[in-house]
């Protein structure tokens, strides 16, 4: 896309609509997603030689491999979100309207997003995303084993009465076939058996991705892990929304990322109310949110290098949810300050 220049005058009048600059769509052209492919792209770009940005959605997913090459080249890179469905025409979807729709989405927005770098972040990312799956796999089969139990014959069940789900799972791994057990006892040992070991074996696997992450934030930012109520998953989480300094621009932006971010929550004559914009929250709100429940929760004194405005109230008795999820601008304005603060600084 493009946009004719105009050469000013010593006095400027208004101008007609068919005066003013023209943006449109020069050309098109569909490659495939590969080097040899994005070679192509770059190759026809320079066809139209002009200052020029590409907007790319999904720099994290579908388009990292593009984004990471026209970086490379020393491009700039805008990152969009993917669209709502509302959003595109009369739901009509193709690679060349999805394509102008993002090129006219970026160049109305008051300020350009840069995509997330690699290295190190991309690297825990995918820790992360390793160590949830294992996670949610653990939780599932330890779900699966408590609810066998409950209907699992007499003689297997009271080997489990009064246990917790931890011995549990210990009980049922080590759990062995005998000869004499019917088909419907014999069966429901093996699955019990399995699903615990598998429970057992997921959380390994978990423990060990963590270490991983460990050894990536003590290398890259061990600053972080020394913050009260700040682990290896809190860290890690924090450091992939984050990726670079100047990403998150303002204390308002991290308070959006967060999800805690105040609007008005006025009724009638109250005028002083305010709750949390959950609406912006993502995956990463949580973490953001940890270390200051942590000091909120804790009897020890917290940090000085956090804000006391920034600790959570304490419920009111016969308070509402809405209530107590209730803040002040100035207390998500200090949660913010600390937040941005403690990223960006050397």
């Amino acid at each position: 896309m493009s946009s004719s220049a105009s050469t000013p005058t010593s006095t400027p009048t208004p101008r007609p609509w068919s005066m003013l600059p023209r943006v449109g769509v020069l050309d098109e052209i569909t490659v495939e997603a590969t080097a040899q492919g994005y070679g192509e792209l770059v190759e026809f770009a320079n066809n139209h030689p002009m200052l020029r940005a590409w907007a790319i959605e999904g720099t994290g997913g579908h388009g990292a491999g593009l984004s990471r090459h026209l970086l490379q080249m020393s491009e700039l890179v805008i990152e969009l979100d993917r669209p709502k469905r509302a959003a595109r025409r009369n739901g009509a979807k193709s690679d060349p309207l999805d394509a102008i729709r993002a090129a006219r989405e970026a160049m109305a927005r008051p300020r350009l997003g840069n995509p997330r770098t690699g290295g190190e972040r991309q690297a825990l990312s995918v820790l992360l995303a390793a160590r949830r799956s294992a996670i949610n796999a653990s939780t599932e089969a330890q779900q699966q084993v408590f609810s066998l139990v409950i209907a699992a014959p007499e003689p297997i069940r009271a080997r489990f009465r009064g246990q917790k789900l931890a011995a549990m799972l210990t009980t049922a791994a080590n759990l062995r076939v005998h000869a004499s057990w019917d088909t419907e006892t014999t069966n429901t040992v093996v699955a019990l058996r399995t699903l615990a070991r598998r429970a057992h074996a997921m959380l390994k696997e978990a423990r060990e991705l963590q270490k991983a992450m460990v050894a990536i934030i003590r290398s890259w930012r061990p600053d972080l892990l020394e913050e009260f109520g700040v682990g290896p998953i809190v860290a890690a989480t924090v450091l992939c929304a984050w990726s670079h300094p100047g990403r998150v621009h303002s204390e308002a932006a991290f308070a959006m990322l967060a999800g805690v971010a105040p609007i008005p929550a006025n009724s009638g004559q109250v005028t002083t109310r305010y709750r949390l914009n959950r609406a912006t929250a993502t995956a990463s709100s949580t973490p953001h949110y940890t270390p200051w429940s942590a000091a909120g929760s804790s009897t020890s004194r917290p940090p000085a290098t956090m804000s006391l405005d920034a600790l959570p109230k304490a419920r009111p008795a016969g308070r509402s949810n809405a209530a107590w999820h209730a803040t002040s601008p100035a207390t998500s304005t200090a949660y913010s300050k600390v937040g941005r603060q403690l990223l960006d600084k050397a």
